[in-house]
């Protein structure tokens, strides 16, 4: 792989997170609302917004096989349900700083079992990246506290976050990441729906204030439906594995966001642990041999697609 998909693949991966990272702030202002709830209606926002671009794009809808329908199922229920729930349930019972940190492991895990699952062996310069990378985000969220159920919790929440990125790799190739960003949304939509109801009962749906629908667009348009086609844009070209240490990107964007609207300010723990990001970050990507382009091309069996097939087109020329 050349130097440009791979530093292209990593400027989609850190917009992202660092829309993902934005919505910190954000959730601030929806503190009154019921988690699952809300979630359930910005994914619905999202759904909405990806297929309206899908119809505007003229790009047809596909019909899944059953493993493909499958995958998206899991993707949808793991990914975006099953991490909600779990994030809801850890912030219960833990530090939210301790399930940040959970969390922010997922660079290590992604450089490990992303070409263990193709049957390779980890390279020791992504997971030492991987690893710096985890150790800024440790160092930017703090370690915190809590309990043995809010560790269980976050392991959940960490373990949807994995599956969001490594089930999707084999639906890139054919869907793409705008087809696979929105059949997932539609998806997780009852998932948490169900979830809403059968935590919060009646009130899980509230008719949300004029400000609240605000902060709902923000959620459902940058956070989900942009963050969601340029990470799977990111994963297309680096593979899991490489576009994993974007991940780090996402709490230093929280620290600024805060600064941005007022909420907060950096402390030298944040500037320290936003230069460890960005010193794995570039360490792991100038590696060229370190899992990089191929990464996108094979499946979870480690069977490699045919070339012409890899590279799927997208918005902001991201290719499905």
């Amino acid at each position: 792989m050349d130097g440009k998909p791979v530093w292209q693949g990593a400027f989609y991966g850190a917009g992202a997170m660092a829309l993902a990272g934005s919505s910190a702030a954000v959730l601030a202002g929806l503190s009154g609302y019921p988690a699952l709830g809300g979630q359930a209606l910005r994914y619905a926002g999202a759904a909405a917004v990806l297929l309206l671009v899908l119809r505007l794009r003229r790009i047809g809808h596909l019909r899944p096989t059953g493993p493909e329908l499958a995958r998206l199922t899991v993707v949808a229920g793991t990914g975006l349900a099953g991490f909600n729930v779990c994030y809801v349930q850890a912030v219960r019972h833990a530090d939210p700083a301790s399930v940040g940190a959970v969390i922010g492991a997922l660079p290590v895990v992604l450089a490990v079992l992303d070409p263990l699952l193709r049957r390779r062996a980890p390279r020791p310069r992504l997971v030492l990246a991987s690893l710096v990378v985890t150790g800024g985000v440790a160092l930017t969220q703090g370690l915190g506290g809590g309990s043995p159920a809010g560790l269980a919790w976050a392991l959940g929440a960490l373990a949807g976050e994995v599956a969001f990125s490594l089930v999707a790799v084999a639906l890139l190739p054919r869907y793409g990441p705008l087809r696979v960003s929105a059949y997932a949304s539609v998806l997780a939509v009852p998932l948490l729906l169900g979830a809403a109801l059968a935590l919060d009962g009646r009130g899980a749906l509230p008719v949300p204030t004029a400000g609240q629908l605000g902060y709902f667009l923000y959620l459902s348009v940058a956070v989900t439906a942009l963050a969601f086609v340029l990470w799977y844009a990111a994963v297309a070209r680096l593979g899991a594995a490489r576009a994993g240490l974007c991940a780090g990107v996402a709490p230093a964007s929280a620290v600024a966001a805060a600064w941005l609207l007022g909420t907060g300010s950096p402390t030298l723990a944040d500037v320290a642990g936003a230069a460890l990001v960005g010193l794995g970050v570039t360490a792991g990507l100038a590696g060229g041999g370190d899992g990089g382009g191929e990464d996108a091309g094979e499946g979870a069996g480690g069977r490699r697609r045919p070339r012409g097939r890899t590279r799927p087109a997208a918005p902001l020329r991201t290719e499905r």
